[in-house]
């Protein structure tokens, strides 16, 4: 089985929220996943991403593959922060 870590979509019309995710690469885009690992809130200004780093680390060691929004999520997050922190 292969894992993603990608984006669920959630919310209202007009009013995105995303889910940070890791489901299997079969799985729809709002299909059931394997586990949740934080949000990405787009519309926001304060508090926009949240990921939780030690699960994020764990399933890149397994093989997971990082969709491209969820890897510049991470990205941001690393360079505003300490790493070991599960939430930011």
């Amino acid at each position: 089985m292969a894992a993603h870590i990608r984006l669920k979509r959630i919310g209202k019309t007009k009013r995105p929220y995303y889910r940070i995710v890791v489901l299997d690469s079969r799985a729809p885009r709002d299909g059931a996943c394997l586990e949740t690992l934080g949000y990405y809130q787009p519309i926001e200004k304060q508090n926009q991403f949240k990921l939780d780093f030690v699960r994020y680390e764990d399933w890149l060691s397994k093989g997971a593959k990082v969709s491209g929004i969820v890897k510049s999520i991470a990205k941001k997050l690393r360079k505003s922060g300490p790493i070991s922190e599960a939430a930011n």
